[in-house]
């Protein structure tokens, strides 16, 4: 068979179409994956800088609860000194006296159970 020369044969130029097509895939392709890449960078970076954000909020809440909390659980002045009860005519009355006494303290919070009961008892013995 005689050999053509000139322009191309079908087969050649569908051999050459196809090498141009393959080429722009691959180009396209990669251009593709190369933008999708810087994508993913940038919305990692801006994900970061969100989370970060948020982590210095919270930091900033809670330090202000913390304190809120500190200030309230401050003790509050320690209350004065209960007068002393005027002497009673028998020893019967001056003992209710200070068993009142003791429990106005306790509701008033400043003695707790374990203190209220040995305070008791040191006045029934």
């Amino acid at each position: 068979m005689p050999r053509r020369i000139g322009r191309p044969g079908l087969i050649g130029t569908m051999a050459r179409t196809a090498v141009i097509t393959g080429t722009a895939s691959a180009t396209a392709g990669a251009m593709n994956r190369r933008q999708q890449a810087k994508y993913s960078a940038a919305q990692q970076e801006q994900a970061a800088q969100q989370a970060a954000f948020e982590s210095q909020a919270q930091m900033a809440e809670m330090q202000s609860q913390l304190a809120a909390m500190q200030a309230q659980q401050q003790l509050p002045p320690a209350p004065p000194a209960p007068a002393p009860a005027p002497a009673a005519a028998s020893g019967g009355d001056d003992l209710m006296a200070k068993l009142q006494q003791l429990a106005e303290l306790k509701a008033a919070g400043v003695l707790d159970d374990a203190e209220f009961a040995a305070a008791k008892a040191k006045l029934l013995s």
